[in-house]
């Protein structure tokens, strides 16, 4: 019986490497390339804006908020971003003043004068540096508001308005948090020139700071997977 079991033994031991030579060698998959989102900034976009104003002077100032829309267009070369946009806004920045006027007829009585801007707006270049889906940038150009002066006195009111015209400089930075949607952040200094309202009251330059914040929608899909 011990001779028969170490016959076996022996037969198996030889059989073994044989049969492990016959199994196909195991395939050699190659681990998947990871996708990187590479964003391209270039392309038309509209969105909404808002934010807040006060004028550069001392008290009394004008200051308050707005909140309109914006549209644009920017064309990508390598990380340099350049760009054009518009915007437009409704807006309740103001100031008034009280005090003792003499009025021919009625001697020295209580005279309110306000400027009111109603809305206001730029169109303007952009130039910027793009990190993937970060954008930092200056931009400058035109700007206007529309704005009215009011003068009340012995329960009269009268008003005129008008359309200063100036120039904007600014900068900010803008992020894709979504594959068609970006938020940015804004500041702008604006220069509008002086106006004569009633035909014989001048204004000064109006000089504004504007702090604004913004969400744009951009179209035709500015994500480019790159292996």
């Amino acid at each position: 019986m011990k001779k028969v079991l170490l016959a076996s033994a022996c037969l198996f031991a030889l059989a073994a490497p044989a049969s492990a030579a016959d199994l196909a060698a195991r395939p050699y998959t190659k681990a998947p390339v990871a996708v990187a989102s590479v964003y391209n900034w270039t392309g038309f976009y509209l969105g909404i804006v808002g934010g807040g104003a006060w004028e550069d002077a001392n008290s009394p100032r004008m200051q308050g908020g707005f909140v309109g829309g914006t549209a644009g267009y920017n064309w990508q070369t390598g990380n340099v971003v350049f760009g054009l946009e518009a915007d437009g806004a409704w807006a309740d920045v103001s100031a008034s003043a009280t005090g003792p006027v003499a009025v021919p007829g009625f001697g020295v009585v209580s005279t309110t004068l306000s400027s009111k801007t109603d809305a206001m707006g730029t169109v303007r270049g952009r130039i910027g540096w793009a990190v993937n889906n970060v954008l930092f940038y200056g931009t400058g150009g035109y700007a206007w508001i529309d704005n009215k002066v009011s003068i009340s006195a012995l329960g009269v009111t009268a008003s005129d308005s008008k359309w200063h015209s100036g120039w904007t400089v600014g900068a900010g930075v803008e992020a894709f948090i979504a594959p068609q949607w970006s938020i940015k952040g804004e500041y702008l200094y604006r220069s509008l020139g002086g106006e004569t309202y009633f035909g014989a009251l001048p204004t000064g330059t109006l000089n504004f700071h504007t702090v604004q914040v913004g969400v744009n929608y951009h179209f035709g899909g500015p994500i480019v997977a790159k292996y």
